[in-house]
Formats: C-alpha cells, structure tokens, sequence
C-alpha cells in the first residue's frame, strides 16, 4: 500500500481528515523550505504539497504567483527540488506530493521526471494543466515508477468526465473548491459543499477526495469536515503568514506552526461536537 492510500486508510479509521498544507519550495530560500517542512510535520500535517514554482502558474491567484517569485529568485529550480525532498525524506513519515505544470515535466522528460520523483521518495503530482484526455503518457510514466498523478475536478465537471478520471485516479481526487484561482477567501462557497455531496455517490468507495481554493479559517476545515471531505488543502492562507514576517524567520515558523496545529485540530471527529 502506498503512502498516500496508508494515510487516507489510517485517518478514515480514526474518523479523521487529512490535513494538506501547500508550500513553494525555495520561498523565501532552500534552506527555510526544509525547516518549514519539518514543522508543518511536527504541528499535524497529514501531507505537504510541494509547489515547485514556475514562471506562469496559471492556476495561482497572486499570492503564490509572488511565492512563486520569491522562490525564482532565491535560485529554484526543479534539480533544486528533487534534491530537498531526497534531503529531508528520512526524516518525514508523511506523503509528499509535488504540484507542478506540466511544462516542467516535458522539458525535464516525462520518464526522467517520474522515475526521479520515485527515486528521491515523492508520493504523488499534481498537475492542473493535464487534463484526463492528454494524460496517457504521464500515466505510463508515473505508473511504471509507483508515483501517483493526482487529478484536479472542478464544481463545473460532468459526471461522464468525472467517470473517466476516476478509471485512472490514484491517491486522491483534488476538489477544485471554487471557480476561479487560488487564494484565501472570507467565506467558503456553497458550491464547494454541493459539489462534495453530489460526487460523493461516484467517489466514496473508490478514491479519497481532498478539496482546495480559497480556505483559510479553522471554521472552513470544520465545515469541510461535516461535509465529509476527506482532505482538505491550504496554501495561500499560510503563503500569507510567510508574506507578511519575511524580515523575521522564526516568527513565520512559529505563526505558521500555530496555524497548522490549529487547522489540523477542525479535522478531528471531536471539532464537530
């Protein structure tokens, strides 16, 4: 069993979600990547999702678009992040998942990509500009070398679509929560929750469904929570904590642990009694 499926397993007996942070490794620095990596372990993340950034993230809002600058800037690159994940995987039992375009895995070679993600200890990619009808060679590839792709549905995909990702579908599903890029929102939509229950026949027993975009608030997790997603992604909201103490590291890693540890208490079957 993989890590992905192990994780999804354990929680699901515990009547718990998972807990997905988002990260641009390189943002601010390398060396910082590695050390919030560890944290966000240490304070409950179930996973990390690891964004290897890239100069048109077009499914980013600005928030991670300037994340992702940072990062450039300090000196990322993808050699760079194969090799933080190889440095710090023997110290992290959790999955970790890249999320990347797909740009990045062409020019690297789909075959070299995925075998290098398997050999390094990446669970799973995320892809969100590979849509399920141009996905056959990454498929190939990741399969051969044990490596989830990871699909991103949207409120707006049919349930003939949603089928056909579900044939190829591993690890879990990435509910895209809303229209739109991403970025921490005030409220979550109802659309969110709709779509969650009216997928949910298709995907129960099949595959995990993890939902992302726009959530920002411990009371988001909660509500998620009842509406039994079964992960649920962040990103912006902690790129924000970041954003705003650049001049001062460890405040980040202390405001952005806190936020973690408490996110992660909204997933646990007692945050809704």
């Amino acid at each position: 069993m993989s890590r992905l499926n192990n994780t999804f397993t354990t929680l699901q007996k515990r009547n718990e979600k998972a807990f997905i942070p988002y990260i641009t490794l390189g943002d601010p620095s390398p060396e910082f990547s590695l050390k919030l990596i560890r944290k966000l372990q240490e304070n409950g993340a179930d996973i990390i999702e690891l964004g290897i950034p890239f100069s048109d993230p077009i499914a980013d809002g600005p928030t991670i678009q300037a994340s992702s600058m940072r990062a450039l800037k300090a000196g990322m690159t993808t050699d760079l992040a194969f090799k933080l994940v190889k440095e710090i995987r023997n110290t992290l039992e959790i999955p970790l998942v890249f999320l990347t375009y797909y740009n990045i895995i062409f020019q690297r070679n789909v075959q070299r990509f995925f075998t290098d993600c398997s050999d390094v200890g990446i669970d799973g990619v995320i892809v969100p500009d590979l849509p399920i009808e141009e996905a056959e060679h990454a498929l190939k590839a990741a399969n051969a070398n044990n490596v989830d792709i990871i699909f991103t549905i949207a409120p707006t995909t049919v349930t003939n679509r949603l089928n056909k990702i579900l044939k190829h579908a591993n690890g879990f599903l990435y509910l895209v929560g809303l229209l739109g890029t991403t970025g921490a929102r005030m409220s979550l939509s109802n659309l969110t929750k709709t779509t969650l229950e009216r997928i949910q026949p298709l995907t129960k027993d099949r595959i995990p469904v993890s939902v992302g975009f726009g959530i920002s608030k411990p009371e988001h997790v909660k509500e998620l929570n009842r509406a039994e997603a079964d992960g649920i992604i962040v990103g912006s909201a902690i790129i924000d904590l970041l954003a705003k103490n650049l001049t001062d590291e460890d405040i980040a890693l202390e405001k952005i642990s806190e936020f973690t540890a408490t996110m992660k208490a909204m997933t646990l079957p007692n945050a809704l009694t």
